[in-house]
Protein backbone atom coordinates (compact mmCIF):
# COMPACT_ATOMS: atom_id res chain seq x y z
CA UNK A 1 0.00 0.00 0.00
CA UNK A 2 2.80 2.39 0.84
CA UNK A 3 4.50 1.60 -2.45
CA UNK A 4 1.32 2.39 -4.39
CA UNK A 5 0.89 5.74 -2.62
CA UNK A 6 4.54 6.65 -3.27
CA UNK A 7 4.18 5.87 -7.02
CA UNK A 8 1.02 8.01 -7.28
CA UNK A 9 2.81 10.89 -5.55
CA UNK A 10 5.72 10.76 -8.08
CA UNK A 11 3.34 10.74 -11.06
CA UNK A 12 1.43 13.78 -9.76
CA UNK A 13 4.69 15.69 -9.11
CA UNK A 14 5.95 15.02 -12.63
CA UNK A 15 2.71 16.21 -14.23
CA UNK A 16 2.74 19.41 -12.18
CA UNK A 17 6.32 20.26 -13.25
CA UNK A 18 5.61 20.13 -17.01
CA UNK A 19 3.53 23.40 -17.24
CA UNK A 20 6.12 25.19 -15.15
CA UNK A 21 8.92 24.13 -17.56
CA UNK A 22 6.93 25.30 -20.62
CA UNK A 23 6.10 28.64 -18.99
CA UNK A 24 9.79 29.26 -18.23
CA UNK A 25 10.57 29.27 -21.98
CA UNK A 26 8.85 32.66 -22.34
CA UNK A 27 9.60 36.02 -20.78
CA UNK A 28 6.66 38.20 -19.81
CA UNK A 29 7.34 41.88 -20.22
CA UNK A 30 4.75 44.60 -19.69
CA UNK A 31 3.78 46.48 -22.88
CA UNK A 32 5.40 49.90 -23.35
CA UNK A 33 2.03 51.48 -24.06
CA UNK A 34 -0.61 51.79 -21.31
CA UNK A 35 -3.54 49.34 -21.64
CA UNK A 36 -6.66 50.46 -23.43
CA UNK A 37 -9.52 51.38 -21.12
CA UNK A 38 -11.75 48.62 -22.44
CA UNK A 39 -9.19 45.80 -22.22
CA UNK A 40 -7.19 44.14 -19.54
CA UNK A 41 -3.44 44.48 -19.11
CA UNK A 42 -1.47 43.48 -22.22
CA UNK A 43 1.79 41.59 -22.28
CA UNK A 44 4.40 41.14 -25.01
CA UNK A 45 5.71 37.62 -25.44
CA UNK A 46 9.34 37.31 -26.55
CA UNK A 47 10.86 33.96 -27.29
CA UNK A 48 14.16 33.14 -25.66
CA UNK A 49 16.87 34.05 -28.26
CA UNK A 50 18.52 30.63 -27.96
CA UNK A 51 15.28 28.95 -29.12
CA UNK A 52 14.59 31.32 -32.06
CA UNK A 53 14.95 29.68 -35.53
CA UNK A 54 18.05 30.69 -37.49
CA UNK A 55 17.63 33.43 -40.14
CA UNK A 56 19.11 32.64 -43.54
CA UNK A 57 20.02 35.28 -46.15
CA UNK A 58 18.06 35.18 -49.37
CA UNK A 59 20.11 34.79 -52.54
CA UNK A 60 19.06 37.59 -54.90
CA UNK A 61 20.20 37.03 -58.50
CA UNK A 62 22.26 39.82 -60.06
CA UNK A 63 20.84 41.57 -63.12
CA UNK A 64 22.46 40.51 -66.38
CA UNK A 65 23.77 43.14 -68.88
CA UNK A 66 21.70 43.85 -71.97
CA UNK A 67 24.66 42.92 -74.19
CA UNK A 68 26.50 40.00 -72.53
CA UNK A 69 29.24 39.96 -75.17
CA UNK A 70 29.96 43.68 -74.98
CA UNK A 71 33.04 44.95 -73.11
CA UNK A 72 32.38 46.39 -69.68
CA UNK A 73 33.49 50.01 -69.37
CA UNK A 74 33.99 51.84 -66.06
CA UNK A 75 31.14 53.92 -64.74
CA UNK A 76 31.65 57.67 -64.83
CA UNK A 77 30.65 59.97 -62.02
CA UNK A 78 27.99 61.47 -64.28
CA UNK A 79 24.57 59.85 -64.36
CA UNK A 80 24.27 59.93 -68.16
CA UNK A 81 27.73 58.71 -69.20
CA UNK A 82 29.28 55.24 -68.96
CA UNK A 83 32.45 55.39 -71.09
CA UNK A 84 35.87 57.03 -71.31
CA UNK A 85 36.10 60.82 -71.67
CA UNK A 86 38.89 60.92 -74.27
CA UNK A 87 39.39 59.08 -77.59
CA UNK A 88 42.70 59.33 -79.49
CA UNK A 89 42.59 57.93 -83.03
CA UNK A 90 45.60 57.42 -85.32
CA UNK A 91 45.60 55.71 -88.70
CA UNK A 92 46.10 55.65 -92.45
CA UNK A 93 44.34 58.16 -94.74
CA UNK A 94 43.85 58.23 -98.51
CA UNK A 95 43.01 61.64 -100.03
CA UNK A 96 41.88 62.49 -103.54
CA UNK A 97 42.32 66.20 -104.34
CA UNK A 98 40.98 67.63 -107.58
CA UNK A 99 41.44 71.27 -108.59
CA UNK A 100 41.77 73.38 -111.73
CA UNK A 101 45.59 73.73 -111.52
CA UNK A 102 46.29 70.07 -110.68
CA UNK A 103 44.89 66.84 -109.26
CA UNK A 104 46.61 64.32 -106.99
CA UNK A 105 46.10 61.13 -105.00
CA UNK A 106 47.79 61.41 -101.63
CA UNK A 107 48.57 58.96 -98.81
CA UNK A 108 49.25 59.86 -95.22
CA UNK A 109 48.14 59.80 -91.62
CA UNK A 110 45.18 61.15 -89.69
CA UNK A 111 45.13 62.08 -86.00
CA UNK A 112 41.88 62.67 -84.18
CA UNK A 113 41.23 63.67 -80.56
CA UNK A 114 37.70 63.66 -79.15
CA UNK A 115 36.38 64.74 -75.75
CA UNK A 116 33.12 62.87 -75.02
CA UNK A 117 30.64 65.20 -73.34
CA UNK A 118 28.13 62.37 -72.88
CA UNK A 119 27.17 59.05 -74.47
CA UNK A 120 26.13 60.55 -77.81
CA UNK A 121 28.05 63.81 -78.33
CA UNK A 122 31.74 64.76 -78.38
CA UNK A 123 34.00 67.71 -79.26
CA UNK A 124 36.53 66.72 -81.92
CA UNK A 125 39.78 67.99 -83.39
CA UNK A 126 41.16 66.40 -86.57
CA UNK A 127 44.44 66.68 -88.52
CA UNK A 128 45.25 64.91 -91.81
CA UNK A 129 48.75 65.03 -93.34
CA UNK A 130 49.28 63.36 -96.73
CA UNK A 131 51.83 63.28 -99.56
CA UNK A 132 51.24 62.62 -103.25
CA UNK A 133 52.98 62.32 -106.59
CA UNK A 134 54.91 64.97 -108.47
CA UNK A 135 53.00 67.80 -110.17
CA UNK A 136 54.12 70.78 -112.26
CA UNK A 137 57.19 68.96 -113.50
CA UNK A 138 58.68 67.57 -110.33
CA UNK A 139 57.14 69.26 -107.25
CA UNK A 140 55.75 66.87 -104.64
CA UNK A 141 52.14 67.47 -103.65
CA UNK A 142 51.46 67.92 -99.94
CA UNK A 143 48.11 68.17 -98.19
CA UNK A 144 47.28 69.21 -94.62
CA UNK A 145 43.71 69.43 -93.32
CA UNK A 146 43.02 70.77 -89.82
CA UNK A 147 39.44 70.99 -88.54
CA UNK A 148 37.40 71.11 -85.33
CA UNK A 149 33.73 70.46 -84.63
CA UNK A 150 31.24 68.02 -83.17
CA UNK A 151 30.77 64.28 -83.29
CA UNK A 152 27.45 62.43 -82.81
CA UNK A 153 27.46 58.77 -81.78
CA UNK A 154 24.57 56.54 -82.83
CA UNK A 155 24.69 54.57 -79.59
CA UNK A 156 26.39 54.33 -76.18
CA UNK A 157 30.12 53.65 -76.16
CA UNK A 158 29.69 50.32 -74.34
CA UNK A 159 28.29 48.72 -77.53
CA UNK A 160 30.48 46.47 -79.68
CA UNK A 161 29.83 48.49 -82.88
CA UNK A 162 29.22 52.25 -82.66
CA UNK A 163 28.35 54.22 -85.82
CA UNK A 164 29.01 57.96 -85.73
CA UNK A 165 28.94 61.14 -87.84
CA UNK A 166 30.78 64.45 -87.56
CA UNK A 167 30.74 68.00 -88.91
CA UNK A 168 34.06 69.89 -88.81
CA UNK A 169 35.31 73.26 -90.08
CA UNK A 170 38.82 74.62 -90.39
CA UNK A 171 41.48 75.07 -93.03
CA UNK A 172 43.52 73.29 -95.68
CA UNK A 173 47.14 73.75 -96.76
CA UNK A 174 48.22 72.62 -100.24
CA UNK A 175 51.59 72.41 -101.92
CA UNK A 176 52.84 73.24 -104.56
CA UNK A 177 51.91 76.86 -104.65
CA UNK A 178 50.11 78.30 -107.66
CA UNK A 179 51.18 81.73 -108.95
CA UNK A 180 49.41 84.62 -107.27
CA UNK A 181 47.44 82.22 -105.04
CA UNK A 182 47.73 81.25 -101.39
CA UNK A 183 48.48 77.73 -100.19
CA UNK A 184 45.88 78.05 -97.44
CA UNK A 185 42.12 78.16 -97.59
CA UNK A 186 38.85 77.37 -95.81
CA UNK A 187 37.78 73.72 -95.40
CA UNK A 188 34.51 71.98 -94.50
CA UNK A 189 34.60 68.30 -93.54
CA UNK A 190 31.45 66.14 -93.44
CA UNK A 191 31.47 62.42 -92.90
CA UNK A 192 31.19 59.49 -90.59
CA UNK A 193 32.21 55.95 -89.87
CA UNK A 194 32.02 53.17 -87.30
CA UNK A 195 34.12 52.06 -84.33
CA UNK A 196 34.45 48.35 -83.53
CA UNK A 197 35.47 47.68 -79.93
CA UNK A 198 38.36 45.22 -79.67
CA UNK A 199 38.50 45.60 -75.88
CA UNK A 200 37.47 48.33 -73.41
CA UNK A 201 40.63 50.38 -74.14
CA UNK A 202 41.14 49.88 -77.90
CA UNK A 203 38.79 50.11 -80.91
CA UNK A 204 39.21 49.82 -84.68
CA UNK A 205 37.82 52.67 -86.83
CA UNK A 206 36.82 52.99 -90.49
CA UNK A 207 35.71 56.39 -91.83
CA UNK A 208 34.96 58.37 -95.00
CA UNK A 209 34.62 62.13 -95.50
CA UNK A 210 33.51 64.67 -98.04
CA UNK A 211 35.87 67.69 -97.96
CA UNK A 212 35.05 71.05 -99.53
CA UNK A 213 37.96 73.48 -99.80
CA UNK A 214 38.28 77.07 -100.98
CA UNK A 215 41.62 77.39 -102.78
CA UNK A 216 43.00 78.96 -105.96
CA UNK A 217 40.05 81.39 -106.16
CA UNK A 218 37.58 78.51 -106.56
CA UNK A 219 35.97 75.67 -104.65
CA UNK A 220 37.03 72.01 -104.65
CA UNK A 221 34.90 68.98 -103.79
CA UNK A 222 37.02 66.02 -102.76
CA UNK A 223 36.91 62.94 -100.54
CA UNK A 224 39.10 60.99 -98.17
CA UNK A 225 38.88 57.56 -96.50
CA UNK A 226 40.79 56.13 -93.60
CA UNK A 227 41.25 53.25 -91.18
CA UNK A 228 43.00 53.18 -87.83
CA UNK A 229 42.97 52.44 -84.13
CA UNK A 230 41.50 54.34 -81.16
CA UNK A 231 42.82 54.48 -77.62
CA UNK A 232 40.18 55.27 -74.95
CA UNK A 233 41.33 56.95 -71.73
Amino acid sequence: MKRLALAAFLVLGTCASIPAQQTSLMMFTPASQPPAPSTASTFNFTLVPELAPPVTALAIPRPQPAFPNSPRLPQSSGSNFDGYRWDLAIGYEFVHFESAPFSADLNGLHTDLTYNVNNWFGLEGNVVSAFGGDVFGGEMSKYVLYTVGGRINAGPSRRRLTPWAHVLVGGAHLNPQVANESKNGFALQLGGGADWSYNPRISIRAEADYVRTQLYSSSQNNFQVGIGAIIHF
